[in-house]
């Protein structure tokens, strides 16, 4: 058994050493999520295929959580992916308050360091307006829905931790339901739409979508 398995790894050693260094790539490196939910609306929809950047905050060793080095700090407008251990799943989420910030939220409206937050209506979307964070324009949208958490007190985001919000505020699960997420449980900061596929249309590209910028 044993001479068989040496004479199989001996001719495919080839393709072994491409999986071990794609697995190793997307350990480290650089990933792609597929978007299953529509929290992140009209930003990311569902069936998107989202490029993350793992190396943009640290860079750690393969299939592992040892870090190798920083490479930069979590900024505020990021959309970031983490593993929350709270929600027990991959999340996917923009980052809204640093550590030290006080954040509040009055009907959808947020309020950073006693700031209002600047909201630019869209005629076409009355749903949807244009959030002003940090020198970053994304687009957010306010559905309706019952006993919509669109209210909460001011906090302070404690070290080591962030506060982050869905763009589709009404109905994202996020930091108003699950705390702050800390530092080490974030994998890195979503780039772009590779690809997305259309579940409500027999999965069929969205080529509008295609290589499509987030930040």
């Amino acid at each position: 058994m044993n001479r068989k398995i040496k004479i199989l790894f001996k001719e495919n050693w080839g393709f072994a050493l491409f999986v071990i260094l794609l697995f190793a790539s997307r350990s480290s490196f650089a990933d792609w999520y597929l978007v299953p939910t529509g929290s992140m609306q009209p930003t990311i929809v569902e069936g998107d295929r989202i490029f993350v950047d793992k190396m943009a905050y640290r860079i750690e060793f393969p299939f592992t959580d040892l870090v190798i080095a920083k490479t930069g700090e979590p900024q505020r407008g990021d959309i970031i992916v983490f593993n929350s251990e709270k929600a027990d799943t991959r999340l996917v989420k923009r980052l809204i308050g640093l550590p030290g910030d006080r954040i509040a939220m009055h009907n959808n409206q947020l309020l950073l360091n006693g700031e209002r937050i600047n909201y630019l209506g869209d005629s076409d979307h009355p749903f949807r307006a244009t959030e002003k964070l940090a020198g970053i324009n994304h687009l957010v949208q306010f559905i309706p829905v019952g006993n919509a958490a669109d209210n909460f007190a001011e906090v302070t985001v404690p070290e080591g931790h962030y506060l982050v919000l869905g763009d589709n505020r009404n109905n994202s699960v996020d930091s108003r339901f699950y705390g702050f997420v800390p530092a080490h449980e974030i994998q890195g900061k979503a780039l772009k739409v590779l690809v997305s596929l259309d579940p409500e249309n027999y999965y069929l590209p969205r080529t509008e979508r295609s290589l499509l910028p987030l930040i």
